[in-house]
């Protein structure tokens, strides 16, 4: 999920382009779907995957990439797809590595949840589609790997909506502790660095990851119907071991991939993103709702909204307000 450190901050404490235009912050109300499904879905052999990916709106329309976080799916932007595709872009969402129908092209290849392989795949999806340039949206992991995108490959990225900001792990802070208080809000992350955690999550997935979803957005009252669509996502026969090498990454428990150290190193140097950007805090960011605490990371045009009433899955429980916030980084 997000940073431990900001996360710890807050924890202690259609139809057209115009109709989408909105600005500023206010109140967003956590709803249920709308949609239930996508207009069309697509695999693309891309570097090591063979990517699953939902794809709406017109051909030759600028490209929105949508990417989910951990423990979602696509479906997160089932409701935002539509609205985009209307306003006249061509909207992507892939799977992400270990969900889905995104499958590997080899069994050799290690099964890496590290935040320069998803961005890698970023770029991969990209070539494999001969994009050249899009706009990049995301929460959870999805937001850390489009800020890592935007923050190495900024010729690729017209603009960027980033939920919570700037998400970019750096693996020095991750060792420092937090209050006890702020530990505790991280005590899946510790459970998955043991073995009884590799079972646990195994075996109660589906259960687990919905006791996540109501803790991570306790105002939004999603149905069984619409948990359970996400949840077969989960059923990816890789799904545990990226979640798994994600999170003990994180904690120094598993080494990453020597062919993205390269990356891996300019990423741990923090570096800034100059493409076009509006950040989103919710009520899930606690004290770091009003975005100061990564104001200084981001260096070309910036907005920061607030969307209160809504959790951490904020483009499911917020569509419209999060689709407007992609039109007008499109704008900045």
């Amino acid at each position: 999920m997000i940073s431990r450190r900001l996360f710890a901050q807050g924890f202690a404490g259609v139809v057209a382009a115009g109709t989408l235009a909105g600005t500023g912050s206010g109140t967003a109300v956590a709803a249920e779907n709308g949609h239930t499904a996508f207009k069309e879905l697509k695999q693309v052999q891309a570097g090591p995957l063979n990517i699953g990916y939902a794809e709406d709106g017109p051909a030759d329309g600028p490209v929105v990439i949508l990417l989910h976080g951990w423990p979602y799916d696509i479906h997160s932007y089932v409701d935002v797809a539509p609205l985009l595709a209307a306003a006249g872009y061509r909207v992507i969402v892939p799977y992400l590595r270990g969900y889905g129908s995104t499958t590997f092209r080899s069994a050799q290849t290690v099964r890496n949840g590290q935040q320069s392989a998803t961005a890698s795949d970023v770029i991969s999806l990209m070539d494999a589609l001969h994009i050249d340039r899009a706009i990049l949206g995301g929460y959870d992991w999805g937001s850390r790997t489009a800020g890592c995108v935007a923050a190495l490959w900024p010729e690729r990225v017209k603009a960027a909506v980033l939920v919570s900001g700037y998400l970019v792990t750096n693996l020095k802070a991750q060792q420092t502790p937090l209050a006890p208080a702020a530990e505790l809000g991280w005590w899946y992350q510790y459970y998955f660095a043991t073995e009884r955690g590799v079972t646990g999550y195994t075996e109660n997935r589906h259960d687990f990851n919905k006791l996540i979803w109501t803790n991570a957005s306790p105002r939004w009252k999603f149905s069984d119907a619409t948990y359970d669509r996400s949840a077969q996502a989960f059923t990816n026969t890789d799904h545990v071991a990226i979640v798994i090498h994600n999170y003990r990454w994180r904690l120094g428990l598993a080494p990453g991939e020597a062919q993205y150290e390269a990356i891996e190193q300019r990423l741990q140097a923090a570096p800034p993103v100059t493409a076009p950007t509006i950040t989103i805090g919710s009520d899930f960011d606690g004290a770091n709702i009003d975005g100061s605490s990564y104001r200084k990371m981001f260096t070309g045009p910036y907005q920061h909204r607030i969307f209160r009433g809504v959790g951490h899955n904020v483009p499911q429980e917020a569509p419209r307000d999060f689709a407007k916030a992609i039109v007008a980084a499109d704008r900045l």
